[in-house]
């Protein structure tokens, strides 16, 4: 069976980055639970929402996101039972490219090169499973969708969803 699974707010914390970046440069104290149900940039001041809309844009940003808790062990898991690929819309942010291949390089350098799909729209992946935070990308895909939880997605119920690797170990390993 092939499994696809997406790296931003899945693999890679980059939630947590733009609101860490927010907290510093305006002195805020934002936090993830404030934000469930809406995007960072929806939960901050008109005038500091482009700040935080740009940061995707910005090169560098991806390079150092936090690796979400687990993922690396039951990915190298998965892989042992699937055939595994990291599928990002990194063509969104064209300046993501580099940065998330050195990322994936230094956290999950167990998976090769070939396997991973920096892409556009996620609707061309022809595969069993895909796990992504975003519901575009689940309606769009052909197989079966399973939601990473995130702060944005809370309120999103048309998936299976699972809100830990741990949880993914349980349902695919």
């Amino acid at each position: 069976m092939t499994l696809f699974i997406d790296m931003d707010e899945v693999i890679a914390d980059t939630y947590q980055a733009h609101i860490d970046l927010y907290n510093t440069k305006y002195c805020a104290t934002l936090t993830k639970e404030q934000c469930l149900g809406s995007e960072v940039w929806q939960m901050v001041p008109e005038e500091h929402q482009a700040y935080i809309r740009n940061h995707a844009n910005e090169r560098g940003f991806f390079k150092d996101l936090a690796v979400i808790k687990d993922s690396p062990e039951v990915l190298r898991a998965l892989q042992d039972k699937y055939e595994l690929y990291i599928a990002s819309a990194a063509m969104q942010f064209k300046s993501s490219l580099e940065d998330k291949a050195d990322w994936l390089d230094r956290h999950f350098p167990f998976i090769p090169w070939e396997n991973r799909i920096l892409c556009g729209h996620k609707h061309i992946l022809k595969g069993d499973i895909l796990i992504d935070d975003r519901s575009y990308n689940l309606e769009a895909f052909d197989g079966r969708g399973i939601q990473f939880s995130s702060p944005h997605n809370s309120k999103t119920t048309a998936f299976d969803r699972v809100d830990t690797w741990k949880d993914v170990a349980d349902l695919l390993l």
